[in-house]
């Protein structure tokens, strides 16, 4: 029997010793690395030994030149890290060379990437984060963003600001914000609350800084969030509005929830130094339960004058139908049209929760908001127009104007006893939130199957409150009068012009409004500002108004311009005499100018290079086509691309041009050679240079590498437009040489040389966030 057993365990060793070698195998296999990892040896942050448990670790950092006591502290600091293991990788961003000297002693365990976008001021630029990441990583915690676009903090209207963004960041960790701006002062008060608060200067603003409603909206739904806010800058938000968004994020379907704000001109209420603690004037903390009963009792709703608060998810489905006119931001009816266009499409479930949301707009009786950018005199002009432009859109645009929404059957969210109760007033019927679940809600109504009858003194409070149900009255149903800048062009000259009084001057008629878009879009891309569109008809300068432009009427433009005015027609031969007579009389204003025609591509700045010519010299392009010889021969002088100082050689030369025009049956063009460098040439001088003798101007034809016509070295029929430009250095190029306006347009767009989206009516943007490191 002992002999048996001692079989019997002989036989179990031998089997237990056989599984560990056979584990034993299967663990050196995986241990082993395989011929792709040696081969692949060079990769980030290679797994210690190959397994696959251990994480490749990178870590990415952006750090100053390595010099002095700061280089002494990274350098420290990178090295911390790579001991941590020796599966870690260091990416650093950076273009200085001592970065890349400090990193070569690490061999490919510390690598530099330049391949980020840098400013001049060593701001970094930083590309689609995922915003409002999840506190803990935890899937049931939405991210939300909350946008806005505040206006220059300073004063009493930056102190309001900077409370409003602290309550906002005070709601909850996993919120991040984006303010909309371009302003330094909103860049430099983002930068105090690291990557939480984002700068986006990506949107389209107004020659007078109000930004676009439409471009705010478009740019929101780039950012990964789940949970996209709307809000006004000076609005005050407390805690009930996250626990009410993290319940909208369980319902079942997309959903677009709204809330009115209340009024509150004094506001005694400070958030400590922390940003987590409400409390009153004398440093006395308060609960958030007590301060959101003082909303609730201590100021007025005012749901219809536009300081309304907006929250969706980010579903598949959008707000609503239709495309969303340019309304600008904070000057009315963007929110009535929005909720109205969302009711009427019924692609989500739209409700209203201005009873489980506290909030506060912090008002000021003696202002009103403005955006200034560039010069401060623009806040002085009234800003009527813009109200009157945005009513224009929402009568012109949508169903506001022959549709009236039935806003009484707009659901409203309660909140009793602890429980999410959904309130239809239309129909004094109430739908506690277990019977929210899914398949509960549809086309934003309340599915009658699974309503239950409350009190109706439930139903009535909310009812005696009325909200949104007379709204849609502040909306015109019918435009009023014409649109109309208070600007003309003696104002606008000192607004727009640059520090060497300088303007860019474009003209234009509606035939050409997507290509003097494409144009604006360009030049706002360069972050070129000083320029100034003059109207040819009726219809540009009402569709300029609208989108945003420093547009101004010539009386004396001709009264009708065909919709293919293009070279060669007695319409073009008009329309461009007007040009050089705008040119003359900004002169005699004191202004220089550069005279753009709409077509003209811009790749970078010419002005610096434009303003090294002095005095008394008109710089124009050419029109010559042959590669080589002489660029000054008879009428090869293109009076769609120049620059003029304002002196008195080149006004009076100017003159004679002008005058030379009005009695011409051609275009200006020819007068503009004949003028300056006399029939046949005869005042040439040299090959690219001309001087008119009774006025001493120098006419000096710009070097076509740099200022290319159309027709310059067949540059439009390259495969690659763009990177043969880049090539030869070139500033800008003439979309000309090429017979009507249509091939024209094709030929633009399909080269790629096209900033404008004609279907949203915004610019195009390359979406960066800037944040100061």
């Amino acid at each position: 029997m002992k002999a048996f057993q001692v079989g019997v365990w002989s036989l179990w060793s031998i089997w237990l010793t056989g599984l560990a070698l056979i584990a034993l195998s299967l663990y050196a296999t995986q241990c082993f690395p395989s011929l792709k990892d040696q081969i692949m040896r060079s990769q980030l942050g290679q797994r210690a030994g190959g397994g696959l448990d251990t994480p490749r670790i990178t870590i990415f950092s952006a750090p100053a030149p390595f010099a002095g006591s700061v280089g002494a502290r990274q350098s420290l600091a990178v090295r911390s890290w790579l001991a941590l293991s020796p599966q870690i990788t260091v990416v650093l961003f950076s273009r200085d060379p001592s970065v890349v000297s400090f990193a070569g002693a690490f061999g490919l365990r510390v690598l530099v990437d330049p391949n980020i976008d840098f400013t001049k001021k060593f701001e970094m630029v930083i590309e689609r984060p995922q915003l409002g990441q999840r506190a803990g990583g935890g899937l049931d915690t939405p991210r939300i963003t909350i946008f806005s676009a505040p206006a220059p903090f300073a004063g009493s209207v930056g102190a309001r600001q900077s409370l409003a963004v602290r309550s906002w960041l005070a709601l909850s960790p996993q919120i991040t914000v984006v303010l909309f701006s371009r302003d330094p002062s909103v860049v430099s008060f983002a930068g105090a609350f690291g990557l939480r608060v984002l700068v986006d200067p990506n949107i389209d603003f107004t020659f007078l800084g109000t930004p676009f409603f439409h471009s705010m909206m478009a740019r929101s739904q780039s950012f990964s969030t789940d949970i996209s806010v709307l809000v006004d800058p000076e609005t005050i938000v407390l805690p009930d509005f996250v626990s009410t968004l993290n319940y909208a994020y369980t319902l079942d379907r997309d959903w677009l929830l709204v809330a009115s704000s209340r009024n509150a001109s004094y506001f005694p209420f400070y958030l400590d130094e922390d940003g987590k603690n409400w409390q009153r004037e004398g440093g006395e903390l308060m609960r958030t339960q007590e301060l959101q009963e003082i909303f609730g009792q201590s100021w007025q709703w005012t749901p219809c004058e536009g300081k309304l608060l907006m929250a969706w998810n980010n579903g598949d489905t959008p707000l609503h139908s239709g495309v969303l006119p340019p309304f600008l931001y904070g000057r009315g009816v963007h929110n009535s049209w929005i909720v109205n266009e969302a009711l009427s499409s019924e692609l989500r479930f739209v409700f209203d929760t201005s009873w489980t949301v506290s909030s506060c707009f912090l008002i000021d009786q003696d202002r009103q908001i403005n955006w200034p950018v560039g010069s401060s005199n623009a806040s002085n002009f009234e800003r009527s127009w813009e109200y009157a432009g945005n009513s224009h859109l929402g009568a012109l645009y949508g169903s506001l104007s022959h549709h009236e929404t039935n806003y009484s059957s707009l659901a409203k969210l309660l909140k009793c006893d602890g429980q999410y109760t959904f309130v239809n007033t239309a129909e004094n019927i109430a739908c506690p939130m277990e019977y929210q679940s899914a398949g509960r809600l549809r086309k934003g109504r309340i599915l009658r199957s699974w309503r239950k009858k409350k009190t109706l003194g439930l139903v009535d409070s909310v009812k005696s409150l009325g909200w949104l149900s007379d709204c849609y009255l502040m909306v015109p149903l019918k435009r009023s009068k014409p649109l109309d800048l208070p600007f003309s062009l003696e104002t606008l000259l000192p607004l727009n012009a640059d520090k060497n009084n300088t303007i860019v001057l474009a003209t234009a008629g509606y035939s050409y409004k997507d290509m003097l878009m494409s144009w604006v879009c360009r030049l706002r891309q360069l972050r070129i500002t000083n320029f100034i569109i003059c109207a040819l008809d009726k219809e540009i300068y009402e569709f300029a108004v609208l989108q945003g432009l420093p547009v101004f009427r010539d009386p004396l433009a001709p009264s009708e311009i065909s919709s293919d005015c293009h070279f060669g027609t007695k319409c073009f031969q008009k329309v461009t005499k007007v040009k050089s007579r705008m040119v003359l009389k900004i002169l005699t204003l004191g202004y220089n100018v550069l005279l753009s025609d709409v077509d003209v591509y811009w790749f970078g700045n010419p002005l610096p290079l434009l303003y090294s010519f002095g005095p008394a010299i008109l710089a124009a392009q050419s029109d010559e086509f042959n590669k080589t010889g002489p660029i000054n021969v008879p009428r090869r002088l293109n009076s769609g691309f120049y620059f003029a100082r304002s002196d008195s050689s080149t006004i009076n030369a100017m003159r004679k041009v002008v005058a030379h025009a009005a009695t011409s049956g051609l275009s200006e063009q020819p007068s503009f050679y004949d003028t300056l460098c006399g029939e046949g040439g005869s005042n040439r001088v040299g090959d690219d240079r001309c001087l008119e003798p009774e006025t001493n101007l120098t006419v000096h034809f710009l070097d076509r590498d740099l200022f290319p016509n159309g027709a310059y070295l067949d540059l439009w029929q390259r495969k690659n437009v763009k990177a043969a430009c880049a090539k030869r250095g070139c500033l800008v190029l003439h979309n000309n040489w090429i017979s009507g306006r249509l091939k024209k347009l094709e030929r633009q767009v399909l080269s790629g040389l096209w900033e404008y989206d004609t279907s949203t009516r915004m610019c195009r943007h390359e979406f960066n966030l800037v944040n100061k490191v």
